[in-house]
């Protein structure tokens, strides 16, 4: 099973690069499920807060302060998500055999799934000179900043323009087919 964690700052290009290497991981003969950490989140924000989900407004400052400031700090659930999102992976690998995350933001989540599974790639995106629209506030929280300075990414992705993005996605799994069939 393999497995790509995608991180970068908001509107960077991750869900749409995650589609993209979705789309790659078939034409090579794979299972591909894209998923996303925080979907626990997003359903206690739909279920529970009554957020929309068919709005263009992503729940940001919810998503930030129920798994920061709640689970992580004030209930002390530092892996609360990963430990969800790994169960998942466990039930859905019997019938996936590539898992996609495209929402991660904390080095201890890149560092927490190398622990926990073989054959990761982690994968970080950029998107220079544009503006995500986020506040002072959410701009400045800890899940828009750690990953600033963070170097141990098997790739970072430059994201340019939609053909930029999807050609990167062809190349990182050629690249790691090519690595797999060299072992």
């Amino acid at each position: 099973m393999k497995l790509f964690v995608i991180g970068g700052v908001a509107k960077s290009g991750k869900n749409t690069f995650g589609k993209y290497l979705s789309e790659e991981l078939k034409s090579y003969g794979y299972k591909p499920c894209v998923m996303h950490i925080t979907q626990t989140l997003y359903t206690y924000a739909r279920n529970y807060f009554s957020w929309d989900e068919n709005s263009s407004e992503k729940p940001r400052e919810f998503l930030q302060k129920m798994g920061i400031e709640t689970i992580r700090e004030k209930l002390h659930k530092t892996y609360f998500l990963i430990d969800r999102t790994c169960e998942d992976i466990e039930i859905l690998s019997n019938f996936f055999d590539a898992f996609i995350i495209t929402d991660a933001r904390l080095i201890m989540e890149f560092e927490e799934f190398r622990k926990r599974f073989d054959d990761v790639v982690v994968i970080k995106l950029t998107r220079s000179n544009y503006d995500n629209g986020l506040s002072e506030e959410e701009r400045n929280h800890i899940t828009e900043t750690e990953l600033l300075d963070y170097k141990k990414f098997d790739y970072e992705i430059e994201n340019n323009s939609l053909e930029s993005l999807h050609q990167q996605a062809k190349k990182i799994i050629e690249l790691e087919e090519s690595g797999k069939s060299n072992e």
